[in-house]
Formats: C-alpha cells, sequence, structure tokens
C-alpha cells in the first residue's frame, strides 16, 4: 500500500485581489517541478473578496515532508508570505488523505 495523499492549505488574507494573483503565479513557477507535487489550485470565498486559499496536492506526505524540509522552501513560498491570514492561529492546515474516488 502507498503513503497517502497530502493536501496543503495557506490561507491569505488582503483586498490586493491582482496582487495575490501575481504571487501566486510566481510561487507556482518556483516550484513546477518539485518531486510529488501533483498541483495547486488558487481559490477565492465566495462571497468574500478578500479571503483566499491555495491548496497543494501531493502525492505522499514522504513527498511532503521532504519539500518542507528542503532549503528552497522558503523561497520557492515567499512570494505569497505577505499576504497570510494572521487573524487565524494557523495560516496553513496540513490533511492527509484517508479515502477518494
Amino acid at each position: 500500500m502507498s503513503a497517502p495523499a497530502v493536501e496543503v492549505v495557506l490561507y491569505h488574507l488582503t483586498d490586493r485581489g491582482p496582487d495575490v494573483l501575481a504571487a501566486y503565479h510566481e510561487a507556482s513557477r518556483r516550484m513546477a517541478g518539485t518531486p510529488g507535487l501533483l498541483g495547486n489550485q488558487l481559490m477565492n470565498e465566495v462571497g468574500r473578496p478578500d479571503s483566499y486559499v491555495v491548496v497543494s496536492h501531493w502525492d505522499s506526505w514522504d513527498s511532503f515532508e521532504t519539500w518542507e524540509g528542503g532549503v528552497g522552501h522558503k523561497d520557492q513560498t515567499a512570494p505569497l508570505r505577505e499576504f497570510r491570514d494572521t487573524e487565524r492561529a494557523r495560516p496553513f492546515e496540513i490533511y492527509k488523505v484517508l479515502a477518494s474516488y
């Protein structure tokens, strides 16, 4: 049995929507080719134009953990850092996938 997939959710809060979009594209370019990263999405909360999430999809916990502990992690995600939602106790959540169809 292979290791479960991982979903990482990063919360952002700002009224600078075009800047979030530009930062998301830059961070995504920097992360292109990262082993184990299956993709990511930028989403905007319906009814709340200042609330954004980035969800990244990883093939396994091992891949995510290797990337997170690597030297390039902070540089790759730097473009979005200024937009993190600091009103939350944690600006991110990490989920292991238990089942999917």
